[in-house]
This record gives structure tokens, sequence and C-alpha cells, in this order.
């Protein structure tokens, strides 16, 4: 569970710059230039994350039962992280009406899928990983919100051809994942 949570910390912390210290991450980027700092940035958190995945499987080989959810909110799950996949996409997809509205969709995206994962899962170790991202995307988004009213910050206004694309991109990719990829990289079939 150690190497789990230190790889939380690393990467959470890293991606919380914003929140804890966004006056330091600006003088940082200033001294070093924005492309070093993005090279920093992008090692760390690759630290983190391959940090986060081998403690995860470290963690699953010992697993901890903290509450048993019922069948249900696996299928739950599954709508869930549907709609974080959207989500997801609506933050790179051009001219789309969910990033207009919702401002920061894949900080949404975080906490939809964290969310969804805690309901369907109860080991300990996915309440500390689920749990963790939740309570981050949680803090982010509503520091995320009040900068942008400080900046007056405007999000351009999104088609509906936008929005057609962001959802078929998010599905197309829900699907491929539920179906193969997440039992290929996780060993988890979330269908079955």
């Amino acid at each position: 569970m150690s190497v789990l949570i230190l790889g939380l910390l690393i990467f959470l912390g890293a991606h919380s710059l914003r929140i804890f210290a966004n006056d330091w991450r600006s003088r940082q980027i200033a001294r070093l230039g924005e492309k070093r700092w993005k090279s920093l940035f992008a090692l760390t958190s690759i630290i983190g994350f391959v940090l986060i995945c081998w403690g995860f499987g470290l963690a699953r080989q010992q697993p901890v039962l903290l509450y048993a959810p019922p069948l249900a909110l696996r299928h739950l799950n599954a709508l869930f992280t549907l709609i974080a996949f959207v989500l997801f996409f609506a933050a790179r997809v051009p001219h789309n009406r969910i990033k207009a509205k919702l401002h920061h969709p894949q900080v949404l995206a975080v906490k939809v899928w964290a969310f969804g994962h805690l309901l369907a899962t109860g080991m300990l170790h996915d309440v500390v990983l689920f749990g963790a991202f939740l309570l981050w995307a949680i803090v982010l988004f509503a520091v995320s919100r009040r900068l942008d009213r400080r900046a007056g910050t405007t999000y351009p206004a999104g088609t509906l051809k936008g929005d057609v694309v962001t959802i078929v991109i998010g599905v197309v990719v829900w699907a491929i994942f539920a179906c193969w990829l997440h039992l290929w990289l996780i060993g988890v079939n979330p269908m079955g």
C-alpha cells in the first residue's frame, strides 16, 4: 500500500500545484521557461503514475475487503465510466457545448470515474486510489472555477457538430476500453 500512496502523493501533488501553490508554480515557469517546466512536470507525473500502477498491483495481492457492493453498482459504474469518457474528450474536441458549459470537463471526468469506481468496488486499495482521485478532483474543480471567475475567463460557445464528435469519440473509446482494454490492462473484466 505504501508504494500506491507514494505514487498518489507524487502524481496528485504535482497536479495540485494550481490548488495549493499557484504563485510558486508561476514563478517556476518564469524561472525555468515553459518548456523545461512542462518537461519536469511530465517526468514527475510519469514517475507518480508508474508508482500508482505498481503500488495498486502490489496492493491487489493482499486485498482487504471494506464493503461488498451489490452487482447492480458494477453496471451503474459502466454508465458513470461512459459519461467520464465523454467528458474526457469534451476537454479535447474543439467547439463543443459540453466544455463551454462545464469549463473543466476533464476534472469532472475524473470525479465521475472515481465516484463510479468507489460504488462498484470495496477493497481498501480501491478506496485509497479512487477516493484520493475523487477528493482531488472535487477540490481542483472548485478552485479552477474560482480562478476562472476571478480572471474573467470565458469559454467559446460550442456547436452541435462539436457535441456529436465529442459524444461519438467518447462512446467508441469507452466501448473499446470496456470490452477489451480494461481486462488487458487492469486484469478485470468490467462487463463480466
